[in-house]
């Protein structure tokens, strides 16, 4: 836990992952399709703007929380879902929902989880949202909806980049599958990460957690051809919505013309992303799109940036620039991986002291505050 209290930031946590996490993990956590170039604009982005800082503004006391679809959150971001988490430690979900809470923002569970949504419902009093892949079966898509409203999730996120997997060249490389299965490579791997080892071969089997319990172990790319429904379109959301009749969210939107056709359909929030770069490889950095679906969209929803979050200021250029609030994965996905509950809790905790100490930096006291002012592009 000490080497935890040393990393000071992300990327800290990030090599602190690739020492402990066998390389197919970890390569799955950090890797985007195609040449990657998406992966690596999403972050870069960010530096193309700068942060226009005011004095003397009195900033004794910071306020970084928001309201988010109704919900106060202590701070202006949220918790992307991410499929399979007790692949990258055995705690997996449990221990994201746990530091989530700890923090005073929202977990989002994805259909994929290796934790039940029931389970992760019961373990903590703080605010969950329930992320659907869509099924070809819509029976099996309306149980879903049916056991998260039971359960009192309080937002449906849809993820709508995903009707074919990206080529994540990676996965092949390592034999990547969910569960895992071992070959000589992968048992060689195995060796030099001996503590999710460990952890691999003493916790119970991993697998789909809310789907049947022979769901067997393929590769993503299979079972997403197999089982997700590539034809699904604007008519079928609307029927999800009316299936849930609740605060909805649709994610994996970049261009206004998009962002305008959800919130006419009925979506009260629109998170902007590009699957962290794992699917179209190419496709525009959210933080470039943002401007111009915030001018589409105005007040008419709130705007959720996703992708390429790893510091503070990256947080405040995205609010400045019309989001309502941020959310991430990698970077609690890089802290589970080093250390399960206490690593999560080290990143988010990270990016909850950056956000108070950049707004004290910016001269800005509470998160109403701040506005396009405070941007300069290069």
């Amino acid at each position: 836990m000490a080497r935890l209290k040393d990393c000071l930031n992300i990327e800290d946590l990030r090599q602190a992952a690739s020492r402990r996490a066998h390389k197919m993990v970890f390569d799955y956590i950090d890797g985007g399709a195609d040449d990657e170039r998406t992966l690596v604009n999403n972050s870069r982005a960010f530096d193309r703007y700068d942060l226009a800082f005011k004095v003397l503004t009195g900033v004794d006391h910071i306020d970084p929380s928001i309201t988010l679809l109704g919900e106060r959150l202590d701070v202006p971001f949220l918790c992307s879902p991410a499929a399979g988490n007790r692949l990258f430690h055995t705690e997996g979900e449990r221990a994201v929902a746990k530091a989530a809470a700890d923090v005073g923002t929202i977990y989002a569970l994805s259909t994929l989880s290796s934790v039940s949504l029931e389970e992760i419902a019961e373990l903590t009093d703080g605010p969950k949202w329930f992320q659907l892949y869509v099924w070809k079966d819509r029976a099996l898509v309306k149980e879903m909806l049916d056991r998260a409203r039971a359960a009192g999730y309080t937002a449906l996120v849809l993820t709508v980049d995903f009707p074919i997997t990206g080529n994540r060249e990676r996965d092949p490389r390592n034999g990547f599958t969910i569960p895992p299965t071992y070959g000589v490579r992968q048992a060689i791997d195995a060796v030099r990460a001996p503590f999710w080892t460990r952890d691999f071969l003493l916790g119970p089997p991993i697998r789909y957690a809310n789907l049947s319990g022979d769901t067997p172990a393929v590769s993503l790319n299979q079972f997403v051809a197999e089982q997700l429904h590539a034809g699904f379109d604007w008519k079928d959301a609307e029927w999800l919505l009316g299936e849930w009749n609740g605060n909805a969210v649709i994610k994996g939107v970049v261009r206004p013309d998009d962002a305008r056709r959800a919130v006419e359909l009925g979506f009260d929030a629109i998170s902007i992303s590009n699957h962290g770069g794992r699917q179209l490889d190419h496709s525009p950095a959210p933080i470039d799109a943002l401007p111009a679906i915030a001018d589409e969209i105005g007040s008419d929803a709130e705007l959720i940036l996703d992708g390429g979050v790893r510091r503070g200021t990256d947080i405040l250029k995205a609010l400045a620039l019309g989001a309502r609030a941020v959310s991430f994965a990698r970077p609690y996905l890089y802290g589970l991986a080093a250390g399960g509950y206490a690593g999560a809790s080290r990143a988010l905790q990270i990016m909850a002291d950056a956000v108070r100490r950049d707004m004290a930096l910016m001269g800005i006291r509470s998160v109403s505050e701040i506005d396009a002012s405070f941007v300069r592009t290069r």
